[in-house]
């Protein structure tokens, strides 16, 4: 092995860790960043964004054809530069999905795949409900709810369990380390918070458990919130100074620390009315 393939090998699995940062991305939205050593090494990202800001409005990834696969898979990057968005994260789950290898995997980008669960966009619902799976409802003037829409289903996209209600953390302690995206609101229903925890990459951030990532959302202010898709796939991007997408967190696909996963659907946040389509 050459010394560019073990000084890249140590880049991938000994690099440091980012400093902490606390940022105001866009009006109504700030961005904290928290590395830790304890339990094990952490990289947490968490947006909050304030629902009373009347320049915020949400985007869930619109359907391109009606059917089983209503979707083709993108990245999250891709997303946000397709609409114009100053914030995004990945979303539900979906299906079909494979990672064999760098020569066998499903999705590339623009294959046909479907969401797990009930997935609105603009008041266009294209996927069904799945029995167990909790949603998160935000409606059109931005009243958003957990497994109860506020009037008419505008946006809706689903997750996989529920790690906070009431304040109190769902999960039973244990479990695997993995990367995880999840979404929470606070008690008066005012903030959302999104938080991603980058995972897979030891030295670096080794991910956490659900329960763990409950206590996090706690920590930072949710009172109820839901796992959305994780592993591979959880990815925070903003819009960067030069009008592209810049990557927050450190996504980690093939084992591939920073490649991005092409997804099914997303949640975007428009903060600014200008760059709106």
């Amino acid at each position: 092995m050459g010394v560019l393939a073990v000084a890249a090998l140590g880049w991938v699995f000994f690099r440091p860790q980012p400093a902490d940062a606390n940022q105001r991305l866009f009006q109504g939205v700030s961005y904290h960043r928290e590395a830790r050593q304890s339990p094990r090494p952490l990289v947490i990202h968490v947006v909050k964004v304030d629902l009373r800001q009347p320049d915020i409005s949400f985007l869930v990834t619109p359907a391109n054809q009606e059917g089983e696969t209503p979707l083709r898979a993108r990245t999250t990057s891709r997303f946000l530069d397709d609409f114009n968005l100053q914030v995004a994260i990945n979303g539900s789950g979906f299906t079909p999905w494979r990672s064999n290898t760098l020569l066998d995997y499903y999705p590339h980008t623009g294959d046909p795949i479907g969401p797990t669960g009930l997935a609105a966009s603009k008041g266009n619902v294209y996927s069904q409900a799945v029995a167990g799976a909790p949603v998160l409802y935000i409606s059109r003037t931005n009243q958003a709810r957990f497994n109860t829409p506020s009037g008419r289903v505008y946006n809706a996209i689903s997750g996989n369990v529920m790690l906070l209600e009431q304040g109190s953390i769902q999960p039973e302690p244990g479990g695997d380390l993995q990367p995880r995206t999840a979404v929470g609101l606070d008690r008066s229903g005012r903030t959302l918070i999104l938080v991603v925890v980058d995972g897979r990459q030891p030295g670096y951030s080794q991910g956490v458990t659900l329960a763990e990532l409950a206590q996090i959302l706690l920590e930072n202010g949710a009172f109820t919130a839901m796992n959305l898709d994780g592993g591979g796939s959880s990815t925070l991007v903003s819009k960067a100074a030069n009008g592209r997408a810049k990557v927050l967190n450190s996504p980690i696909d093939q084992r591939i620390p920073g490649r991005e996963r092409p997804v099914g659907n997303h949640l975007g946040i428009y903060a600014d009315n200008l760059n709106r389509p």
